[in-house]
């Protein structure tokens, strides 16, 4: 099993989202690095912490699972969908998708200026500058010590 970080702007689809939901496609990737680990990566039964981005107070907020394999993003081939690609071929789609499943709110939302701040997760690729990528790879190690902080009172 891998470990991922999603990241969605809350606004646009959140944790309370998909606890409604349940399952939903993890949609709209338009980075190639991220669609070659959706496709090549990703294996159903993953684990991946829910994490919100681009607001007030980024952080991770949720545990959800991998539950599809990869397959063709269907918004990029929507004209109305902000995920249009009018070059992207029908019989060889150039975007992915998984689906994921929601598992669990976390204890408490563990925040990027926290996660930053742990010296055991100066490595980890969200903590480093520059880093744009909305799905990360997490190692077993760093899920671990994020967990950890679940539990742990707020820095």
């Amino acid at each position: 099993m891998a470990y991922w970080l999603m990241k969605s702007e809350p606004d646009g689809y959140s944790i309370d989202d998909l606890e409604r939901d349940g399952v939903e496609p993890w949609d709209g990737i338009r980075n190639y690095q991220v669609r070659n680990m959706i496709r090549d990566d990703m294996a159903v039964g993953d684990m991946a912490l829910f994490y919100h981005s681009a607001c007030k107070t980024p952080a991770a907020v949720g545990i959800m699972t991998i539950v599809s394999e990869a397959y063709p993003d269907p918004t990029q081939f929507d004209a109305s969908s902000k995920y249009f690609d009018a070059g992207s071929d029908p019989d060889n789609p150039r975007w992915l998708l998984r689906d994921v499943k929601f598992e669990r709110k976390l204890a408490r939302e563990i925040t990027l200026k926290e996660l930053k701040a742990h010296p055991e997760l100066q490595d980890f690729q969200l903590n480093k500058r520059g880093n744009r990528l909305s799905i990360l790879p997490v190692s077993e190690k760093e899920w671990s010590l994020i967990l950890g902080l679940e539990k742990a009172p707020a820095s």
